[in-house]
């Protein structure tokens, strides 16, 4: 079977970016016309299939909003947490005279640096990244020019509009809540290099051990997650601590059955909160302590964005943060009394 030619393959070809490829192959700016010409040539003899839609130079708006995610958000995760805020999105497109076209991106898109396939057709006027993805990939996708914001994430090492929850202050009111309650052996649950919202929730979380007087324990940060972004076997502490801090529910949800299994009582002898407050919150036993993201607020706003640089508004948004409510439920023990 002829393996299928990329733009990654004709670039390495002709020793140019993907990004060069991809400018040539859709009439954009960027490309003098001698290298475009090359690179088409290039294109048709490796066997490249591209569209008509593809090839045409965009003179017009689609009206299509694209929203791309990583696979595994959908694929091996049982949290619909990114579907309720895609379901968000496309409400307030609609409104807007908008359509939105999903495209999930693999673990092969980004090893083999292939653009999302509404990018190279050209069937998009903007992008909406949900969920963060691979900074290699995410610079990629912001060389080919199209408008773009992030929603629910954002990467340290470029510029763009971002839309996030305030992950530090949330998980800053969760730790003192679970101080409040009397507990100081305190815990976070997550892979802090993994994404910068779980980096972010993990400052919260020192932030309050600092501001109420408790050592920190590098044997109370427990990774999450591997370099795939999916979960991993939770590594406890031989010290086990009264409380942990979960940087989602869903990790929550893992950790509250695997102590069960253990033969701890939460919260009577375990304390556990998380973050989200989606599906696992709600159906646990018991109930979930957690910190509710406004999903719709967070949507709003970068619909808002995205439209405003489709029609070339002059104005700064850079990082917006959208505040999330202390949602105070069963999974916190009080333990003052017995101190």
């Amino acid at each position: 079977m002829l393996k299928t030619v990329t733009m990654k393959d004709i670039a390495m070809k002709l020793g140019v970016s993907t990004v060069t490829v991809s400018k040539a192959l859709t009439d954009k700016e960027g490309v003098g016309d001698e290298l475009r010409a090359t690179i088409k040539e290039m294109a048709k003899q490796m066997g490249y299939r591209y569209t008509i839609g593809a090839k045409a130079q965009k003179t017009g708006k689609s009206y299509n909003i694209g929203i791309i995610l990583e696979s595994h958000y959908v694929d091996f995760q049982n949290d619909a947490f990114y579907m309720k805020m895609y379901q968000n999105i496309i409400k307030i497109l609609a409104k807007s005279n908008y359509s939105g076209i999903m495209e999930l991106i693999t673990q092969e898109m980004m090893k083999e640096a292939i653009m999302p396939n509404i990018l190279v057709e050209n069937k998009v006027d903007g992008i909406i990244v949900l969920g963060q993805i691979k900074s290699e990939y995410l610079k990629m996708v912001r060389d080919s020019e199209i408008p773009i914001v992030y929603l629910d994430f954002y990467d340290r090492q470029m510029e763009v509009d971002s839309i996030i929850t305030d992950s530090v202050y949330g998980t800053y009111m969760l730790t003192n809540y679970i101080v409040s309650n009397g507990h100081s052996k305190i815990a976070f649950v997550g892979s802090i290099h993994a994404t910068a919202s779980i980096l972010d929730r993990f400052l919260g979380y020192y932030r309050s051990l600092l501001v109420n007087n408790i050592p920190f324990r590098e044997d109370y940060v427990i990774s999450d997650r591997g370099d795939d972004g999916l979960f991993i076997e939770l590594d406890l502490p031989e010290d086990m601590p009264t409380a942990f801090v979960c940087n989602c529910d869903e990790l929550a949800y893992i950790l509250m059955e695997k102590l069960k299994a253990k033969g701890y009582r939460i919260p009577e002898d375990i304390s556990v909160v998380g973050f989200d407050n989606y599906t696992f919150a709600g159906y646990s036993s018991p109930r979930l302590t957690t910190v509710e993201v406004n999903v719709e607020a967070m949507a709003q706003t970068a619909v808002e964005t995205l439209i405003k640089r489709i029609l070339g508004e002059k104005y700064i948004q850079g990082r917006r943060v959208i505040s999330g409510n202390l949602i105070i439920r069963d999974s916190v023990a009080d333990i003052s009394k017995h101190q």
